[in-house]
């Protein structure tokens, strides 16, 4: 055998997921170079990946023996003389073990909204003034209106955009303002920009992990969250960067990097029983590939799949 080879197939145990946003009015996605940062450490992963956790049931396909690849024939008797792609497919099945606003935006199917926590009337905006950073949020004299643990959106007042919108990650596409009801929330309704609030002191909001988009920018608001909805049967498809790392037993690690996933099923669900009648819901995720050009060569490409020996 190949001393460039290995005697026994890799081993793992489970298998991590990240994300990265794709820029939808550029559809530029989030790119990975293996060779540059493949054994990065797996609680740390690079910016702009966000960790989404362990899943588990990671399976995926390229439409198997109906791959387009087909045989050109010629000669009698006809006799392949070569090789021809017609079409191509790939997609992903996963299913999240841990529940949170992105793992639910990511396998909702569609537009994925925030639960506004209202004073009984109305939902409550308060500016996040000046200074403030992802991560720290000053908001002066309103700060009783938080607590620590609560879940909060930053983004700002809707007036009047249309296309995609929501800071930092797109959240929704709108081709008409008047379809939103002149609603100054809309955009925190749909927002992918969320944090929750670790401690709070002389007027401002600490934040557990740093938002999405970044220091907040002149004219955004926080709103305080109840929780988080599933809109099935609308027109908008999510649409991410994806990395899933099996990390090998015997230190070796296979990634897989999907520069664009868009999901590809309503929102779903699966049990697993955990003592009868205890039963874990898992969010059961289903993404197609869309391709992307390869700079280095320029064939179009819709996965990586890189392999670092221990």
């Amino acid at each position: 055998m190949s001393t460039l080879t290995h005697s026994i197939a890799p081993v793992a145990r489970r298998i991590r997921a990240y994300f990265a946003p794709v820029n939808r009015a550029t559809g530029t996605p989030t790119l990975f170079d293996a060779a540059q940062n493949g054994r990065f450490a797996l609680d740390v992963p690079p910016a702009p990946w966000i960790d989404l956790g362990w899943c588990e049931n990671f399976r995926r396909s390229n439409n198997g023996a109906k791959n387009g690849i087909v045989a050109l024939r010629t000669g009698a008797p006809s006799f392949t003389a070569t090789q021809v792609r017609t079409e191509f497919e790939a997609a992903v099945q996963i299913e999240f073990t841990c529940w949170g606003k992105l793992q639910m935006a990511l396998t909702c199917g569609s537009q994925q909204m925030n639960l506004l926590a209202s004073n009984g009337s109305a939902p409550v905006a308060v500016p996040v003034q000046p200074g403030s950073t992802a991560s720290s949020l000053l908001i002066g004299a309103a700060a009783p209106q938080f607590s620590v643990g609560d879940l909060v959106v930053v983004d700002l007042d809707y007036t009047g955009q249309t296309g995609y919108l929501g800071s930092g990650i797109s959240g929704a596409y709108l081709l008409n303002s008047a379809e939103v009801n002149g609603d100054v929330n809309y955009i925190r309704r749909i927002s992918l920009n969320v944090g929750r609030i670790a401690s709070i002191q002389n007027g401002t909001l600490a934040l557990e992990s740093s938002l999405l988009a970044g220091d907040p920018v002149a004219g955004m608001q926080v709103s305080r969250l109840a929780g988080f909805v599933d809109r099935e049967g609308s027109s908008f498809f999510q649409e991410w960067s994806a990395l899933f790392v099996h990390e090998g037993e015997q230190g070796d690690r296979v990634i897989y990097h999907y520069p664009r996933l868009q999901t590809m099923q309503s929102a779903a669900e699966t049990m697993e029983t955990i003592a009868a009648p205890l039963e874990r819901i898992k969010l059961a995720g289903a993404f197609r590939a869309l391709p992307v050009i390869d700079s280095s060569d320029g064939e179009r490409a819709l996965c990586f799949r890189s392999y670092l020996p221990a």
